[in-house]
C-alpha cells in the first residue's frame, strides 16, 4: 500500500522535481498552455459556482464560500491529480454529476413557474438540513469542481506526465477560473435576467457532461461551447436592455 501511495505522490514531494520544474523556461510555457486548457474547461464549472453561490443571501457570504471552495479545490485537486491515471475509469461520476445539475436547472425553472404565495411561505415548515446552508453550499461547491475537474486533468496529463507541472498549472487556472465566477456573481447582482441564463447554461452543461461519457463519445469542444455561453451572454444583455426601456 505504502509502494503504491508512493508510486502515485511521490513526485509532488521531490524538491530537484520542483527545482527543475522552476528553473525551466520550457516547463513554464508547458504550465501556461494548461493555465489556457484550464480556463477554457471551467468556463462552465464557473457559471454553476455562480449560481451555486446566489443562494447564500448575503454577497459576503457568497465571497466567503468561494474562498473556502478555491482551498478545497487544490486540496482535491492534489489528489486527483495523483490518481490521473485511474480517472478515466471514474466515468460514472459524470453521470452523477450531469442528473445532479439538471435536477438544479429543473428545480430552478419549476419554482419561477410556480411561484409560492406568502401564505404558503408562512405554513411551510423549515427543512431540516444536514449542515448549514453556508456549508452546504460549500460541499456543493466541491463536489461540482471534482467533477469538472476530471477532464481538464486528463488533458493537461496527457501533455505533461509531470503531476509538479501539472498541479502548478492547475492551481493558476483554479485561482483564474474562481476570478470568472466572482465576475459572474457581481453582473447578477446588476442584470438579474443573467441568473435564468445561468440555469439554462447548467441545463446544457449537464447534457454536455453526460454526452462525454465513454458509452456516447461525444465532445462539444470547449471553443464552441464558448461562443454559445458568448451568444447567450449578449441575448441576456440585449433582453435586459429591452426591459429597463420598458420599465
Amino acid at each position: 500500500m505504502l509502494h503504491f501511495l508512493q508510486n502515485l505522490y511521490g513526485p509532488f514531494f521531490d524538491l530537484n522535481n520542483w527545482k527543475t520544474v522552476i528553473e525551466s523556461g520550457q516547463d513554464w510555457m508547458i504550465i501556461l498552455s494548461l493555465v489556457l486548457i484550464e480556463c477554457l474547461l471551467s468556463v462552465d464549472n464557473a457559471i454553476v459556482l455562480a449560481a451555486q453561490t446566489q443562494k447564500l443571501p448575503t454577497k459576503k457570504e457568497q465571497e466567503k464560500s468561494l474562498f473556502y471552495g478555491l482551498w478545497g479545490a487544490y486540496l482535491f485537486r492534489f489528489l486527483l491529480i495523483g490518481v490521473g491515471t485511474y480517472l478515466i475509469r471514474f466515468w460514472w461520476i459524470k453521470v452523477i454529476g450531469a442528473g445532479y445539475l439538471l435536477y438544479l436547472s429543473v428545480n430552478h425553472f419549476w419554482k419561477m413557474a410556480h411561484p409560492e404565495s406568502e401564505e404558503q411561505k408562512k405554513q411551510k415548515k423549515p427543512r431540516k438540513r444536514l449542515l448549514p446552508l453556508f456549508w452546504s453550499v460549500v460541499v456543493s461547491i466541491e463536489l461540482m469542481d471534482i467533477v469538472f475537474s476530471i477532464d481538464s486533468i486528463l488533458a493537461s496529463l496527457a501533455i505533461s506526465p509531470n503531476p509538479v507541472i501539472v498541479l502548478i498549472g492547475g492551481m493558476i487556472g483554479i485561482l483564474c477560473m474562481r476570478g470568472i465566477a466572482e465576475v459572474i456573481m457581481k453582473l447578477m447582482e446588476k442584470i438579474p435576467e443573467l441568473e435564468v441564463m445561468a440555469y439554462a447554461l447548467i441545463a446544457l452543461i449537464a447534457i454536455k457532461l453526460f454526452l462525454s461519457i465513454p458509452a456516447i463519445d461525444i465532445e462539444i469542444p470547449a471553443g464552441i461551447f464558448g461562443m454559445i455561453v458568448l451568444a447567450a451572454v449578449i441575448i441576456t444583455l440585449v433582453v435586459h436592455q429591452i426591459r429597463t426601456k420598458k420599465a
